[in-house]
C-alpha cells in the first residue's frame, strides 16, 4: 500500500480541514493510506506523524482552522533542513507529499520538488496572493467575515458621522481588500498593486460630507501602512473625526463558506488522483473556473499575478 503524507503550513484559512476530507476519503476509496503531519514542514523534523479517523476528518468538515495544526518555520527555507525533512520522509516510507498552505507553504513545497521528493500542493489561504490561481480555499468564506465586519461597521459610522479605516490581511496582495471592499461598498480601498494619493482620498471625503453623507469607509491592505499611519495621515490633511479598525485574523477563523468547500472538496479530490498518475511538481490552481495542475515555478511568478482591477469600474467612487 502506497503512503502518502499531508499537512497544513503558514496561515490557517476555512476550508483546509475540508482538503483533508476530501483526500482521506478518496485515499480510502484507493487504498491508499494517509499520514497526517502536524505543525507544517515543522512537523516533519520534529516526527508529528499521526494517523487519521474517519470520523474526526469528516465531522470536520465544517471546522475552521485546521485539525491537524499549522506553524510558522522560516528555517525551511534552508536546503540542508529540506534534505533532513526528505530524508526523514523516505524513513517513514512515505510515497508524496501534499502541501496545503498558501504562498510561503508552496514555495517549501517547490523546494521539495527541486530535490526530486515528490510533491503536490493546494493553495490555502484568505490572502488569494498565489499568483496562478484565481481563487484559493479560504478567500470566499474571508470575504464573507470581512463584509459582515463592514456592514456591521457602516452602522456606528453612520451614528457618530465619522469615517472609519479597517485595515486587513492579504499580505502583499490586494485581493481580499479589493474584493471585501467592493462587496462591502467602502468609499475607497488602498492596496499595494496601486499608489494611494492622500490628498485625494481627504479632498473626496470632504466633498462626501458636504453632500451630507454621514460616513466613509476606508479599506485598507496591510501590508501598504498600518491603520493608524493611514488615520495619521488623513488627520493631517484634515479628516477630524476618523477611528480605526484592525479586524487581525478575524477573517481566518469561521465555517467556511459552501463555495470554499466545493472547491476544497476539488482540490483534495484532485491532489490524490495527481498522486496515483505520480503527476508531481504542481501546484493545483483555478483558471477559468477550472482545475488545472501548474507547475509550482510556473503558479508562484510574479508575472502571472491574477488580481482582478476591473473590479474598480463597478464603483465609481472607489479611489486606489
Amino acid at each position: 500500500m502506497k503512503r502518502l503524507a499531508i499537512l497544513t503550513s503558514g496561515g490557517d484559512a476555512p476550508g483546509m480541514n475540508t482538503v483533508i476530507r476530501a483526500i482521506f476519503n478518496k485515499a480510502s476509496r484507493e487504498a491508499v493510506e494517509i499520514v497526517g503531519i502536524q505543525y507544517g514542514f515543522l512537523g516533519i523534523l520534529c516526527k508529528n506523524f499521526v494517523s487519521l479517523e474517519a470520523e474526526k476528518v469528516n465531522d470536520a468538515i465544517a471546522a475552521g482552522g485546521t485539525i491537524l495544526y499549522s506553524s510558522r518555520f522560516p528555517e525551511f527555507i534552508e536546503e540542508n533542513v529540506q534534505l533532513e525533512a526528505i530524508q526523514i520522509l523516505r524513513e517513514e516510507n512515505i510515497d508524496g507529499l501534499i502541501v496545503i498552505g498558501g504562498k510561503g507553504s508552496q514555495e517549501g513545497a517547490a523546494a521539495l520538488t527541486r530535490l526530486d521528493f515528490p510533491t503536490i500542493g493546494v493553495p490555502a489561504t484568505i490572502d488569494n496572493d498565489i499568483p496562478a490561481t484565481e481563487t484559493t480555499v479560504g478567500f470566499d468564506t474571508a470575504v464573507n467575515t470581512i463584509v459582515t465586519a463592514l456592514d456591521k461597521t457602516r452602522d456606528t459610522a453612520n451614528s457618530h458621522v465619522r469615517t472609519f479605516v479597517i485595515e486587513i490581511k492579504g499580505r502583499r496582495s490586494g485581493d481580499l481588500a479589493l474584493w471585501a471592499g467592493v462587496a462591502g461598498g467602502a468609499d475607497f480601498i488602498v492596496i499595494p498593486e496601486q499608489t494611494a494619493n492622500m490628498t485625494q482620498i481627504a479632498d473626496k471625503i470632504k466633498h462626501s460630507i458636504e453632500r451630507k453623507k454621514k460616513h466613509c469607509l476606508i479599506v485598507l491592505a496591510e501590508k501598504v501602512m498600518s491603520a493608524s499611519e493611514l488615520t495619521t495621515r488623513l488627520k493631517e490633511e484634515g479628516i477630524l473625526h476618523i477611528r480605526q479598525i484592525a479586524l487581525g485574523h478575524v477573517p481566518r477563523g469561521g465555517t467556511p463558506s459552501p463555495f470554499d468547500r466545493v472547491w476544497a472538496s476539488k482540490f483534495g479530490s484532485a491532489a490524490v488522483q495527481f498522486f496515483l498518475n505520480e503527476q508531481f511538481g504542481c501546484c493545483l490552481c483555478v483558471q477559468q473556473n477550472q482545475l488545472v495542475a501548474v507547475p509550482f515555478e510556473e503558479a508562484l511568478a510574479k508575472q502571472n499575478n491574477r488580481i482582478d482591477l476591473s473590479l474598480t469600474l463597478l464603483n465609481a467612487s472607489i479611489s486606489y
